[in-house]
């Protein structure tokens, strides 16, 4: 049993629910309503795509997802918590010590080394400089780039930069990891090579939600949520025999 938001919380707990679940965009004297109340769940250790076209909410919904925004309506239960009515201030410390983002730019700052961006998101977080130095050497070694630790990102290829990304995310322990597009700016082997990461990663138990516009990147998650104007229009599970990836890392 784990305690999460102040309650006994089940290995099984959902760790985001959304209920009815709005988003409307002023824009003069027009509401244009971008989510129309969608509800789902992910339970803990689950591997998600969401789809869907350009205009369909899927940017909105990661932003809400992700504690960028905040809904019109509805709820956001992030790890037991409602979180969806924070305080900008509140709605940080949620982002930092909960959320794992993975973009699809990288986000690297250049001047920094692979270790020091790992370990910048547990500098604001105010960790010792020893711990935050342990978390980010897991981290990195991990996904594979603890010989690459000291290298700066223009040092690094694409794909060993969108490494370090995930790095970061892991280091903040999260209750869950949100990518973007994570393969988007990838060449195939590179974006193969990061959704195998993935894989291990949900393998090993992390939570992970990932926005996507490609059939192949949403064939490595094991649910797909798809939405068109605002609403969710299917949400289906993908049977093993059909996931790629996945009989490769069992053959390992």
């Amino acid at each position: 049993m784990v305690a999460v938001a102040g309650r006994v919380a089940t290995e099984m707990e959902d760790v985001i629910r959304v209920e009815q679940l709005r988003r409307v965009y002023r824009l003069g004297a027009l509401d244009v309503p971008a989510l129309r109340g969608i509800d789902f769940t992910i339970p803990k250790g689950q591997m998600v795509a969401i789809m869907g076209p350009s205009g369909s909410g899927k940017s909105t919904l990661l932003n809400l997802l992700g504690c960028l925004d905040r809904p019109t309506g509805g709820k956001y239960f992030l790890a037991g918590e409602d979180v969806g009515r924070k305080s900008d201030d509140e709605l940080a410390e949620v982002r930092n010590a909960r959320i794992g983002f993975v973009f699809q730019n990288y986000n690297l700052l250049p001047q920094l080394t692979a270790m020091e961006n790992v370990e910048l998101p547990l500098v604001y977080r105010g960790l010792p400089a020893a711990q935050r130095r342990r978390r980010a050497e897991e981290a990195l070694a991990s996904v594979g780039l603890t010989e690459r630790r000291h290298h700066r990102p223009l040092e690094l290829s694409g794909g060993q930069q969108q490494r370090v990304g995930v790095a970061r995310a892991l280091a903040g322990q999260p209750a869950v990891i949100l990518a973007d597009e994570p393969t988007g700016n990838l060449d195939t082997a590179s974006g193969q090579d990061v959704l195998r990461l993935f894989l291990e990663l949900h393998r090993a138990g992390s939570t992970i939600v990932i926005v996507t516009h490609d059939d192949e990147v949403a064939r490595y998650t094991e649910r797909t949520i798809h939405l068109r104007d605002g609403v969710v229009v299917s949400d289906m599970p993908l049977p093993p025999e059909e996931r790629l990836g996945l009989h490769e890392e069992e053959v390992r």
